[in-house]
């Protein structure tokens, strides 16, 4: 006799073997105890939650000349020929490859007669989604007012794609992705019936990887055994089986990419690919520890062990790193990855590509965004952490300077004029045009961010107020208001530009003066307002 899948041999055969719909099965069940059995059910789900299985118990259930509890006996002749695939009361119909409105009028003309045999005649059509519209439409009428021996269970993993119009005429019933405890309790009642010795801690790998799907764990499950005939599974094993990665590897990569330890960082990752990892198994693993990094990071409750579903060991673990790092961080390393995985699947070196996205999140040093700056500046803290550990003491340590420009010889700094009003309005004005001649580019692209300078209306002082908006980049706007070098540098650039001497002022919303306002630009210029500020040309002008 040929050898049978795992997921094949063990597919539940009554309600009670079904795992993880609890709510689904006593609902169904009751109605075949009470008799209030519906025409239509509409069964929704992901793959390998028991939709197609359930359907089959039911359809078994009603036709039981038996029936326990609501179970079907499985001994008499009409539980014996559905099972069997010979009872012609019971019908299977792929709807992916019989989507025509001819199959529909087919079972149409087949509702008409009464069965052989049994109570009930059973529709059951997987993938329902995929039939087209016609077919939906042909559907309509018998699906609403069906004969009384005559059910319906349509299945579908998008119900977002069945007409509203066959929706109302079904039963829906929701099939939840089931949780990884109650797919490590099954694998390991059937490696026990199976006689194959297996640890837990591999167990709750596979039924982790199986994603919510029975089926999938059940199959990987499967290939272990198969990889490791008569041998005792381990998590090592299933890992090389399955070709993934231990969380100690992504441990150590998120250590290396925090520290800036580019070099260790992928020579980490081209280990695990010398391993037979593939690329793109690595990188939606590696996310979804980033993942349980970042929960961890905005909740560092104990409700969080349940949401990531890790050991408590491991919590711990995740827990000191997702501190060290940050949420601002392990998003911008999830956004990073997250566009890699839409690279990938049109890539033909898929390798390369990762190795690029290892370094973007080892050297934030190449972008100017709000969280690579961030990043820097935790890699500064890091090394100055670690020369301080060596001994030396933060007075010694050697900083790298921007040198500032030196003086021309025989030339002697002017004291430039106070800006008046005026001036302060014009530059409000024109403040984003004004922006597209500044060279610094990290300082640019932070003021686009913010909003239209102000001013303060009641003293008519010489200072113009910035107001950083925050938001997704509330910590990078937070140093950015903090570093007196921004501020400085802007003043000098208003100078270069008007001639006049500025006085700039960096806040957040939470801190903004009394009395300040916006100029308005629309009366400024009803009133004509010749602006003299001098802005650079290039031929192009700044969108924003």
């Amino acid at each position: 006799m040929s050898y049978v899948a795992l997921y094949r041999k063990f597919r539940p055969s009554v309600f009670d073997d079904v795992r993880g719909q609890d709510h689904i099965v006593r609902t169904l069940r009751n109605q075949v105890l009470t008799g209030r059995l519906q025409h239509a059910y509409l069964f929704c789900g992901t793959r390998g939650t028991g939709k197609t299985s359930v359907a089959k118990i039911l359809a078994r259930a009603v036709n039981c000349e038996n029936p326990v509890n609501g179970n079907p006996c499985g001994e008499c002749a009409s539980c014996r020929s559905i099972a069997d695939g010979t009872s012609m009361n019971v019908i299977e119909i792929d709807a992916a490859s019989n989507n025509g409105v001819d199959n529909i009028r087919d079972i149409i003309e087949e509702v008409q007669y009464r069965p052989t045999t049994g109570q009930y005649k059973v529709y059951i059509i997987d993938e329902v989604h995929m039939l087209s519209a016609g077919a939906f439409n042909a559907l309509l009428k018998t699906l609403e007012e069906p004969p009384s021996y005559v059910m319906f269970i349509l299945a579908t993993t998008e119900a977002g794609k069945i007409p509203v119009t066959i929706l109302s005429r079904c039963q829906r019933y929701d099939f939840h992705r089931i949780s990884t405890d109650v797919i490590a309790s099954r694998l390991r009642e059937l490696t026990d019936r199976e006689g194959v010795e297996a640890e837990e801690k591999a167990l709750r790998f596979i039924a982790r990887a199986g994603d919510g799907s029975m089926r999938d764990a059940l199959s990987l499950l499967d290939r272990c055994i198969a990889f490791y005939m008569d041998e005792a599974l381990t998590y090592e094993k299933a890992l090389k089986a399955l070709g993934e990665a231990d969380t100690e590897v992504f441990r150590k990569l998120t250590e290396a990419v925090l520290a800036g330890r580019a070099g260790e960082a992928v020579a980490l990752f081209g280990r695990e690919m010398a391993d037979g990892v593939e690329t793109g198994q690595f990188i939606s693993d590696y996310i979804w520890y980033l993942r349980g990094l970042m929960l961890t990071a905005v909740s560092p409750g104990a409700d969080i062990q349940e949401m990531i579903d890790v050991s408590s060991e491991q919590l711990l673990e995740m827990q000191d790193l997702a501190t060290e790092a940050g949420a601002d961080v392990l998003i911008r390393c999830i956004y990073i990855l997250s566009d890699l995985q839409s690279r990938l699947r049109y890539a033909t070196n898929r390798r390369v590509l990762a190795e690029i996205a290892i370094l973007q999140m080892a050297r934030p040093q190449g972008e100017q965004t709000g969280e690579a700056l961030y990043g820097r500046v935790l890699q500064l803290e890091t090394k100055v952490d670690e020369l301080m550990r060596e001994g030396i003491p933060r007075a010694e340590i050697p900083r790298e300077r921007i040198p500032e420009p030196e003086p021309v010889p025989g030339e002697e700094a002017e004291a430039l004029p106070e800006a008046a009003p005026e001036d302060l309005k014009e530059i409000c004005a024109d403040w984003r045009r004004l922006l597209g001649g500044m060279e610094d580019g990290f300082v640019k692209n932070r003021l686009k961010e913010s909003g239209i300078p102000q001013f303060n209306a009641d003293t008519l002082e010489n200072r113009l107020y910035i107001e950083m908006r925050g938001g997704i980049n509330e910590t990078a706007d937070r140093l950015f208001v903090n570093t007196p070098d921004n501020r400085e540098e802007i003043e000098r650039y208003l100078a270069r530009k008007t001639g006049k001497h500025i006085e700039v002022e960096l806040h957040m919303a939470e801190n903004r003066p009394q009395g300040i306002k916006t100029v308005d630009i629309d009366a400024m210029l009803q009133q004509k307002i010749n602006m003299e500020i001098e802005v650079s040309d290039d031929g192009e002008e700044e969108e924003f």
